[in-house]
């Protein structure tokens, strides 16, 4: 029986023939990954374990994200322990303020990760990387240590499952709403330590954003890692960033999966995930009347340059509606001055929102945007579970820039075809 395009790079990087799902394998890594939350976890399990060295320091990156600029006094400790862990084990991939970003979306950008690449990060969200053609996953702090006390991880070999993607996207339509209408359609455990593969005709319409996006978004149904082939597109971006070899590997004609499942762009509408989780998804005719207090447009899932050039499209000679802050958060440094330059900075501030350095910050209740109860708002975030962007009985609704921006402007859940 072939192979899948996981179950390859997994296979290449234990140095076997072939795998199949279920097996257990000991494999090298090309990158392992903490933040400002994961990995003080982390050191202190390494330091633990009287380890004497990293292994291989080059392939270790810790990302001050989460709660910087440091937001209370916890947060300046926890940075400070993993600052004096990279100085002391020669950790140069330490991104702090003034040349950090968003985890997920500067490593991609620094060609720190690749095409061919197995990636591992305390984060669950790492299997954004995926878009680049690589097998990136989450991983606990525990197992964060072991890889940067050895280089390698085990893992079980997931099996998979082939999603068709037909066609182009309708206007409006992004990578925000073919996932979410994924994660609609199988459910928040739909894809449960599987990988997620998406190949047909429709990815050629897909930026690579988008694919960054929806692979980020893999683990929101469940799944071990979210992949695309490596095509034009991916080569483009990598490109004068990624100086390693690329490795493209595609599933062979007899790789077994458990389901096909095919989706046609073309039909795609707006959609939304009500709270309180990504897979209570709903289209515009079902939305209703949702009154809104805060939107978010940012995060590792959605504060890429193309999702902050959507945004200013919207709200371009328009205001954000009265009794809403509209919060814009570029995904990291460069990001940020290119959307400066561009004049994005002119259109969200002459629209009434406020732009922030990089940072996770509201997307799981860290700072620079929480909820009091009762408020709702539209976010282009991943996650809407109960009290994740603030108080308990606040609300999130998932969705994509042109809808976040779109409700800005209407003061409520709406489309772009509804100001």
């Amino acid at each position: 029986m072939g192979m899948t395009m996981s179950q390859k790079i997994l296979a290449a990087h234990a140095h076997l023939d072939s795998v199949k799902a279920g097996q257990l394998i000991d494999a090298e890594l090309d990158m392992v990954l903490g933040n400002d939350i994961t990995s003080p976890v982390a050191v202190k399990v390494f330091e633990g374990a009287n380890a004497p060295c990293i292994c291989c320091p080059e392939k270790v990156s810790m990302v001050m994200d989460h709660f910087t600029p440091n937001k209370d006094i916890k947060a300046a400790e926890q940075v400070k322990t993993v600052r004096n862990f990279a100085n002391k084990y020669g950790v140069k991939n330490f991104f702090d303020v003034g040349e950090m970003g968003i985890e997920h979306a500067l490593l991609p950008e620094k060609g720190l990760v690749g095409a061919g690449d197995l990636v591992i990060g305390a984060d669950s969200h790492t299997c954004t990387y995926g878009a680049l053609g690589a097998f990136s996953t989450g991983v606990g702090s525990t197992d964060m240590a072991a890889g940067m006390m050895t280089n390698k991880c085990w893992f079980k070999v997931p099996s998979a499952i082939k999603f068709v993607l037909k066609n182009k996207p309708a206007k409006y339509i992004c990578g925000k709403d073919i996932i979410l209408h994924i994660i609609g359609l199988i459910g928040v455990d739909g894809a449960l330590y599987k990988s997620m593969e998406f190949v047909g005709d429709g990815i050629r319409y897909l930026s690579i954003d988008d694919r960054f996006t929806i692979c980020n978004m893999a683990i929101e149904a469940g799944a071990k890692n979210g992949i695309f082939p490596v095509d034009d597109v991916t080569r483009e971006y990598l490109n004068g960033r990624f100086t390693r070899e690329i490795r493209a590997y595609e599933a062979d004609a007899d790789a077994e999966y458990e389901r096909t499942i095919e989706v046609d762009l073309s039909a795609l509408k707006p959609t939304v995930a009500f709270p309180h989780l990504p897979e209570n998804t709903r289209t515009p005719e079902a939305w209703g009347d949702v009154k809104i207090d805060q939107v978010v447009i940012g995060s590792c899932t959605n504060g890429h340059i193309s999702d902050l050039r959507i945004a200013a499209d919207i709200l371009r000679g328009r205001k954000v509606a009265k009794g809403v802050r509209c919060i814009v958060i570029p995904a990291t440094n460069t990001i940020w001055k290119q959307a400066m330059h561009e004049g994005l900075f002119d259109v969200f501030i002459d629209a009434g929102a406020v732009v922030s350095t990089p940072t996770c910050g509201p997307c799981l209740g860290g700072h620079m945007g929480i909820l009091a109860a009762g408020e709702r708002a539209v976010a282009t975030t991943n996650r809407n579970f109960v009290g994740r962007m603030g108080h308990v009985d606040s609300e999130v609704y998932l969705a994509s820039p042109y809808v976040a921006a779109a409700s800005a402007v209407a003061g409520k859940l709406a489309s772009p075809d509804e100001i």
